[in-house]
């Protein structure tokens, strides 16, 4: 393609004004904390004996561990009545049951607690990704591609790592902090009254951690998107961005984005850290709050001597968990964040559809005053009327910025018109729904992603119960049989990231084979042969002649000869239709196509190399 903006289509790669609005995109919506609990009640509604199982073991193992404070007072007291070293085997055998005992259930709880976390992570993200292929391509591309992406790596993986290592340790905490506190009452109700001189310390700890922690890692999150999708767009631009020589301007992006989120990072440090010297003056507190309390108490003699010392030990082993938990907080803060963004998504109400959708008739297209702007005051289609017939080729034409991409999109589906209306086979493109408009249309782009895998599972994504021989003969119907019979396994050949890499011919082969598969009354290929090379764009334009055969079929033509080889060709320029007839029509007219036909003749003089014929872009 020519180095330039896609104006087309409505994205950019940083060029303009694209770059400027690119920071203040329409981010998919992230979940108020409400709808949170109320996602994650719904997930475990539905694993019941797995939650009770895993709270009931782990409330097991924190009670016995609670055994040996009182345990050691024991033997405190022992000494001190100097009872005898056989007195002290029944408490040391007792001690070494409770270590046992305790480090067997909390291993169990914990596993239950990791396996009841993953198993809501795996719903929770099969509903997002189940949800995120249903949004319509309309709302992705407003948000970016990478508020999108993030969500489904960034927070899945953190959301995860905190699921595995954070979720158990800070159940067991909580369950001891509870239970302790608990056991300090029964030994004596002053103790737990001596604990309370450190709770509003820790209390204001908390709450001005919470209050600073929870904007900034929200915003963090969103600025680690926003630094993706700016990474997304440079690299995906990479040509346009030498071309234009845009590097300093890029560069400068991705610095501004990665010092907004760096700088995000260190105020989460800084929070930390203040947390913990709080904590710390709460420890204090409450242990001398405790030694004191004990003194006091053992010197008018309503504890022993043991007692007291259990006592202190309750309190000096809160320490611990109290620091797990609230250490976690910053996992869980994180996490947090990242689960807003998930369940924002996953919430997000399905796709409306009728309640009777209606059925195309056949495979006609007609466009009725169509007009389309991607920025309300920019048209990129003005007044836009086509009628395609059932069966019919059409190749849309024009320099990049006339109208092509968008117009193909719109009658796909991918973004719904400013103004006009689409009908499919006699009927209105809103009365089909998302679901009978995907039944109704296939569009396949120049970008096509090979999924990992076997090959014919790789097929079978746009039929699902297709046979071998039905894969074969899809092959075979856009002459690919050839090249994938000469692959290591055939068809059981392990494709896309780690298996076999395919060619970019290869790659669009697969996509016609798939089309021919999903077999849809109305194919739409958006320049799929443009990067493919001269040889390779000759075979897949024969290829995508077999593909569309029996279908009507609109080709946003890259080279002219695929559009020469169309049963009409259609012209466009600034949004209007300019010229619209057959090739040796619109040539002999001496318009505009005549004049890019020309100019590719031109190039195919003798002294010139061979090369791929391309359509200029104007201005």
């Amino acid at each position: 393609m020519s180095p330039s903006t896609d104006t087309d289509t409505g994205t950019d790669t940083g060029t303009g004004a694209g770059a400027a609005a690119a920071a203040d995109r329409d981010l998919l919506p992230i979940a108020s904390g409400a709808q949170t609990l109320a996602a994650l009640r719904a997930l475990l509604r539905g694993h019941r004996l797995l939650t009770v199982s895993a709270v009931t073991v782990l409330l097991l193992g924190t009670g016995i561990g609670l055994l040996t404070a009182p345990l050691l007072g024991r033997i405190v007291d022992l000494v001190v009545e100097q009872r005898g070293p056989d007195s002290l085997t029944v408490p040391m055998v007792l001690l070494v049951v409770v270590a046992l005992a305790r480090g067997a259930a909390t291993a169990a709880g914990s596993a239950l607690v990791a396996r009841l976390g993953e198993t809501v992570l795996a719903a929770l993200r099969e509903r997002f990704i189940e949800r995120a292929l249903r949004l319509p391509l309309e709302r992705v591309e407003r948000a970016g591609s990478g508020d999108l992406v993030s969500r489904v790596t960034g927070d899945v993986t953190l959301i995860a790592r905190s699921v595995r290592q954070a979720l158990p340790e800070f159940s067991r905490s909580v369950l001891t902090i509870a239970l302790t506190l608990a056991g300090l009452a029964v030994l004596d109700w002053r103790f737990l009254l001596a604990v309370l001189p450190a709770v509003p310390v820790q209390i204001l700890a908390v709450r001005w951690y919470l209050r600073g922690a929870v904007p900034v890692y929200s915003a963090h999150r969103v600025a680690t998107g926003a630094l993706q999708h700016q990474l997304l767009d440079s690299v995906g631009g990479a040509r346009t961005v030498r071309a234009f020589r845009l590097n300093g301007r890029h560069t400068g992006l991705i610095e501004q984005r990665s010092r907004s989120a760096v700088d995000l990072a260190l105020r989460g440090i800084h929070l930390v850290t203040g947390f913990f010297s709080r904590l710390n003056l709460a420890e204090f507190i409450g242990l001398g709050s405790i030694l004191v309390t004990g003194f006091f108490l053992v010197d008018n003699g309503s504890v022993s001597i043991g007692t007291a010392t259990a006592a202190a030990l309750y309190f000096h082993s809160l320490f611990n968990p109290i620091n797990a938990a609230l250490v976690l907080l910053d996992d869980v803060q994180s996490a947090g964040a990242g689960l807003t963004r998930l369940v924002g998504v996953s919430e997000l109400p399905a796709e409306a559809e009728p309640e009777r959708p209606a059925e195309p008739a056949d495979g006609s297209v007609t466009v009725s005053a169509l007009g389309h702007a991607y920025v309300d005051g920019h048209p990129v289609l003005r007044g836009v009327d086509l009628t395609v017939r059932p069966g019919e080729r059409v190749a849309l034409v024009g320099a990049s910025g006339a109208g092509k991409t968008t117009l193909a999109k719109l009658i796909a589906g991918v973004h719904r018109p400013s103004e006009g209306t689409i009908a499919l086979g006699g009927v209105d493109s809103r009365e089909l729904g998302p679901a009978g408009l995907r039944r109704a249309v296939t569009l396949i782009s120049q970008e096509v992603h090979v999924f990992a895998g076997p090959l014919a599972e790789d097929l079978r994504l746009a039929r699902p119960g297709a046979t071998d021989e039905e894969l074969t003969a899809a092959l075979a119907g856009v002459g690919a049989l050839e090249w994938v019979e000469a692959l290591p396994e055939g068809l059981a050949t392990v494709v896309g990231e780690g298996g076999h890499q395919l060619t970019v011919t290869q790659a669009q082969h697969l996509a016609l084979a798939r089309l021919v598969l999903a077999d849809p009354p109305v194919a739409i290929l958006d320049e799929a042969t443009a990067d493919a090379g001269s040889a390779g764009a000759r075979t897949l334009e024969s290829a995508a002649v077999q593909a569309l055969e029996g279908r009507t079929g609109l080709m946003v033509a890259h080279r002219l000869p695929q559009a020469a080889t169309a049963d009409r060709v259609v012209v466009l320029d600034q949004g209007r239709i300019v010229e619209t007839g057959s090739h040796a029509e619109l040539v002999a007219a001496g318009g505009r196509y005549a004049a890019l036909w020309a100019a590719w003749s031109d190039s195919r003089r003798p002294q010139d190399p061979p090369a791929s014929p391309r359509i200029p872009a104007q201005g």
